[in-house]
């Protein structure tokens, strides 16, 4: 394996923050004389992150899909709460050893995730990128093989050393970032060119993407919510906007999210649009609000977010998202590094 680092920036494309979110038809089938709808399967058209809704049951779970020859997404469902919805990781299996983009919430999900790998593949997995450092990604890391490489952005490895730090008694430690990607790496594996990317602060501070030049694909992880509410607890509210736009702007075909179903292409580039939208419109309800005075236990108690109010976490993560973007416009937020 041969990583090269790539000393000069990353061209980061941001325009205007614009409002716009999807309109009232949004969770509707797609139109059957649409371009292309005869292509995707009837329950992808019903747009929710809800897997019961989609008609699946928990035994339709971990679901392994080929995006591309060696390229998979890996989806299984996770709780929060009364509600389930999927957190999802990427592998790539390239003729020497395997990368995976982000693990599970357990070392015993993250196991079950190794040994679907493995039932591919004989090659070993040789690289883990964090691409959340948040722990429904990174809690079970310790399930993966003795002397693989952990990818991170600086932000995440500091926060990787203090789940470890603070993990309760008996607990497995949080294996630490052994290679620091601060903008970008070229991670060259068997027949596999792999980019590692950092477009910019949104959901962590410390997001990385997962770019398959050659296939068109990138692994967004947590920066991509499909049809879950924008969960913002550790978020750059304004940012994560622009790191949307950043990778918008690039040569992609497929965009893999986070959380939520690993769809239709098509359907995963409209979706995006539509995340950016809602993100957008936290951030326009909280301003608002905030410009008219309101404390931020008053705006929580009365905002309300049109089509949101059906996505999935709406009622764990409005209130957090209100407070983020508050704590954004009075400049509580740290200063970005560069």
């Amino acid at each position: 394996m041969k990583v090269t680092a790539k000393l000069a920036g990353l061209a980061l494309i941001f325009s205007a923050i614009a409002g716009g979110c999807a309109g009232s038809d949004a969770d509707a089938p797609a139109d059957p004389a649409d371009e292309g709808s005869s292509e995707i399967p009837a329950e992808q058209q019903i747009r929710t992150a809800d897997p019961y809704a989609r008609g699946y049951t928990d035994d339709d779970f971990p679901r392994v899909q080929e995006l591309a020859p060696g390229v998979y997404s890996y989806e299984q469902l996770r709780s929060a709460g009364d509600e389930k919805f999927t957190t999802v990781s990427l592998f790539v299996v390239t003729g020497d050893g395997v990368l995976v983009a982000d693990g599970q919430g357990s070392v015993e999900e993250t196991a079950r995730l190794v040994e679907h790998i493995q039932e591919i593949t004989d090659e070993p997995i040789r690289t883990v990128v964090v691409a959340s450092d948040h722990g429904d990604h990174t809690a079970g890391n310790s399930a993966f093989p003795e002397g693989v490489e952990f990818f991170a952005h600086p932000t995440s490895a500091a926060a990787l050393e203090r789940m470890t730090a603070n993990r309760r008694e008996g607990a497995p430690a949080v294996p630490r970032a052994t290679e620091i990607v601060d903008d970008r790496e070229i991670v060259e594996m068997g027949d596999k060119e792999i980019h590692v990317l950092f477009l910019g602060r949104a959901h962590t501070g410390g997001d990385l993407v997962v770019y398959l030049p050659d296939e068109k694909i990138m692994f967004m992880s947590e920066t991509y919510l499909h049809r879950v509410f924008p969960a913002m607890r550790s978020a750059f509210p304004s940012e994560w906007v622009a790191m949307i736009e950043a990778a918008q702007s690039m040569d992609v075909d497929l965009y893999v999210p986070g959380h939520g179903f690993v769809d239709h292409p098509s359907i995963l580039e409209e979706e995006l649009e539509v995340y950016q939208g809602a993100i957008r419109a936290v951030i326009a309800q909280a301003r608002q609000f905030h410009e008219d005075g309101y404390a931020l236990t008053d705006a929580q108690a009365q905002a309300m977010f049109g089509d949101l109010e059906n996505w999935s976490l709406r009622s764990s993560q409005g209130d957090v998202a209100l407070r983020q973007v508050y704590a954004e416009l009075d400049g509580e937020l740290p200063a970005a590094d560069r």
